[in-house]
């Protein structure tokens, strides 16, 4: 049954907040999961990615759902399709993020669309974040987060087709469950989908631990900025494909040009699992 969009449309509008301290715990945690896939930075400054570390919600145990996340029904609204991910995000950087900075995000949901995808029906929900610290703004970003039916997941994936010629830069990042872990620990991010091996595969139908979106995204973010020399001024990815088990992905970036620097993320068989672009 598709979901009643009438009645969900009243959460659009809906404003939450939350505070946050750059800590030089979290900033050397981030570093540390990242390895030699950060890029350098500044003394204090923080690596491209690390807001997406910041201002978790955080609910109490009790108020969570099945699936580890927050209970549907608060600032997000209940949309009764019941699997939920990470679809995109266009993210302006306006000012950098360091070490002592006190973080406020203002996160207001700004819409609410129902769509008939290849596997059933979805809605998408966007989210516009401003974050600021004393001195002003720092990032916007508009994240987009997408419902599927039970079962959605675990269609089959068409072919990748043809490999593609070889990218201006690449590179090769290993990742294991523990690499997920701490990721998922960062983010404060309870989704079983990326450490529950079991309940991924049977309740989800992944066929078995899922990659964080914003992890791959955070990656290619890293490897712009080593690829360019600076960070991008404007990032923004989307999610292709699930990016599953432990495994080698490829990133991949074009020269950047005009239109700025294509990416993409390449999954062992073959399949893109994010695109992204980046601007300077």
């Amino acid at each position: 049954m598709s979901p009643d969009t009438s009645t969900l449309q009243e959460w659009v509008g809906r404003i939450h907040e939350v505070e946050d301290v750059v800590t030089s715990r979290l900033l050397a945690s981030f570093g540390a999961t990242l390895g030699d896939y950060a890029a350098q930075t500044a003394e204090g400054a923080a690596a491209p990615g690390l807001h997406w570390c910041l201002t978790p919600d955080i609910a109490d145990r009790r108020e969570l759902g099945p699936d580890g996340h927050p209970a549907k029904g608060g600032f997000l609204p209940p949309v009764p399709l019941p699997r939920r991910m990470w679809a995109a995000s266009d993210v302006r950087f306006l000012a950098p993020i360091r070490s002592g900075d006190r973080i406020r995000r203002r996160s207001t949901l700004t819409g609410i669309e129902e769509k008939q995808g290849r596997t059933g029906p979805l809605t998408f929900v966007t989210v516009r974040h401003d974050i600021a610290n004393d001195a002003g703004p720092v990032i916007k970003e508009d994240q987009t987060i997408v419902y599927r039916a039970a079962g959605a997941t675990a269609a089959t994936p068409a072919s990748p087709g043809t490999p593609p010629p070889a990218a201006s830069h690449e590179r090769w990042v290993d990742v294991d469950p523990v690499l997920l872990f701490r990721y998922s620990a960062l983010t404060f991010n309870g989704h079983r989908i990326h450490y529950d091996a079991p309940y991924a595969t049977m309740v989800e139908g992944y066929t078995g631990l899922v990659i964080h979106g914003p992890l791959q995204a955070t990656l290619l973010l890293n490897f712009a900025t080593v690829v360019f020399g600076s960070s991008p001024r404007r990032f923004s990815f989307r999610g292709v494909h699930p990016a599953t088990r432990p495994q080698r992905l490829l990133l991949s970036a074009t020269s950047p040009g005009n239109d700025g620097m294509a990416l993409e993320v390449r999954s062992a068989d073959g399949h893109v699992t994010v695109k992204a672009t980046a601007q300077w």
